[in-house]
């Protein structure tokens, strides 16, 4: 009986000196306690002589129109595109289509040509495409010095360099071979008048629609794209 005895406590304590020993691996340590970790993140490390830092915005701003300078909103079948309209820079041409909005010129008329990576062009024609009259032609702004970029709005003209009336486009791209580059006429260039302020991706969707060629014209969306009508706004300090 002392013999086997001994031998019990004898075994309890090898077994109670390997389970505290120090030398069992940190690793075997570590898996001991993974089921407790598995349910709970480990807390974050103490933020010692930091500052905390705002997550940017996940879309930036709409940009503001100068002092003075009207803005517009075009209402189309696939959503409303926001332009400011440059009094600043273009006072023909923006006067010429703040005239247009006002009568109501704009309703029910169509982007009638649209290129994916370069523009969209309407204003001029029935959702039928038949054209509708207009006033005389403007004077072509060309040379303010506003580029073609991507978001800007222009005068839609003939080959004539003043032929400009009630069409515009929106670049899609930045289109610097549309820019004025001197006095011939295939270097005299498109005058840009406004730019997008929002509504960029309605600009997008539409230069992204299926198109065919007919009526003699190409680039014409398959299902029109309707203009619903052109409401303009007066800019701050306006």
């Amino acid at each position: 009986m002392r013999t086997s005895r001994s031998l019990w406590l004898s075994l309890a304590a090898q077994i109670a000196l390997v389970a505290w020993s120090p030398a069992v691996p940190g690793s075997v340590n570590a898996l001991r306690g993974s089921a407790a970790a598995d349910q709970e993140p480990a807390p974050p490390p103490p933020v010692t002589g930091t500052k905390a830092v705002q997550a940017p915005p996940l879309q930036a701003p709409a940009p503001t129109p100068a002092p003075g300078n009207p803005v517009a909103v075009i209402s189309t079948s696939m959503g409303d595109i926001t332009i400011e309209l440059f009094k600043d820079r273009a006072p023909v041409s923006v006067e010429n289509f703040v005239q247009y909005a006002a009568e109501g010129f704009y309703g029910d008329t169509v982007f009638h040509r649209v290129k994916a990576g370069f523009m969209i062009q309407g204003g001029g024609f029935t959702p039928t495409l038949a054209e509708k009259p207009t006033r005389p032609p403007i004077q072509n702004e060309a040379t303010n010095g506003v580029r073609n970029t991507r978001g800007t709005v222009g005068m839609a003209r003939m080959a004539a360099l003043r032929s400009a009336t009630a069409q515009f486009y929106i670049n899609v791209v930045d289109n610097h071979r549309l820019d004025h580059t001197g006095y011939a006429p295939d270097e005299f260039g498109y005058a840009v008048f406004g730019r997008v302020l929002s509504g960029m991706d309605v600009v997008d969707r539409i230069a992204g629609v299926p198109t065919r060629s007919t009526a003699g014209m190409d680039d014409v969306p398959v299902d029109p794209v309707i203009i619903k009508g052109v409401t303009v706004q007066k800019g701050p300090g306006a």
